[in-house]
């Protein structure tokens, strides 16, 4: 029998697949994916539950700012179950790799993790944590939450703006977005990002914009379509750039 489609349930569906959170829900991927423009609603939970884990580490246990940041870096990849850390890693090695896109899929499917990925992950990593501790240093943790909800309008940029292949998860959720639902999302998030940063919270949400349609030309240029790595990858570079572009704001512009 066909599921019927339910929106809570698919809505819980794109949570199950997303997090470690284990709410035991099961649903169709074609279900889950026409949810593919909420993402960010379920990392804007995530990223509140970053902020207080921040919080807490720097006002209440008094640890420094740049272990703080650590930690809830780290809390970010374990809530994700290191999913979009792969993809980050998956896509770089290809990108490093001589020859056509033919070759370069390959090598982005290969499970065996090069010198290119690990060393993304290492600057991505790096750059993710000293710009979360400068966010907390700037007292600016509304950030945090902020960066998290960018990390997915990044991936959403990727999917409008690239082409699939025909097969993977990551093809369900490309070819699930369309413009309008995708303008809809930004407007929202801008709105709530304002609402909770100012000015900041827009070039936050900005920053993941222009992170996802970088990485869908680099996508585009080495491999001609995008896949689930690809998209992995976007959200974790729309997370550093979110970051990266409210920190020069507050050190330059404020």
């Amino acid at each position: 029998m066909e599921e019927k489609h339910s929106l809570l349930h698919s809505f819980l569906g794109l949570i199950t697949f997303s997090t470690v959170i284990p709410l035991r829900v099961h649903t169709t991927l074609e279900n889950m994916t026409r949810l593919t423009w909420l993402w960010p609603f379920v990392h804007l939970f995530i990223g509140f539950l970053g902020a207080l884990i921040g919080y807490l580490c720097l006002d209440i246990l008094n640890f420094s700012s740049l272990l703080s940041g650590a930690i809830v870096y780290a809390f970010f990849l374990i809530i994700t179950g290191f999913n979009h850390i792969d993809g980050l890693m998956d896509m770089a090695d290809a990108v490093m790799v001589h020859g056509d896109s033919a070759k370069k899929l390959r090598v982005m499917k290969d499970s065996i993790v090069g010198t290119g990925g690990i060393t993304t992950f290492f600057i991505v990593a790096l750059i993710t944590v000293l710009t979360i501790t400068n966010l907390l240093e700037f007292n600016f943790i509304v950030g945090i939450i902020i960066a998290e909800v960018a990390s997915k309008i990044s991936l959403l940029t990727t999917c409008i703006c690239s082409a699939s292949k025909n097969e993977g998860i990551g093809m369900h959720f490309i070819k699930s977005m369309n413009l309008i639902n995708y303008s809809i999302s930004i407007i929202i998030f801008i709105a709530i990002s304002y609402v909770i940063g100012g000015f900041a919270g827009i070039i936050g949400i900005l920053g993941g914009v222009f992170a996802g349609a970088l990485i869908a030309l680099i996508a585009k240029y080495n491999f001609n379509v995008a896949t689930g790595d690809v998209l992995g990858a976007s959200n974790e570079f729309g997370r550093m750039i979110s970051l990266l572009a409210m920190v020069i704001l507050f050190g330059v512009v404020l």
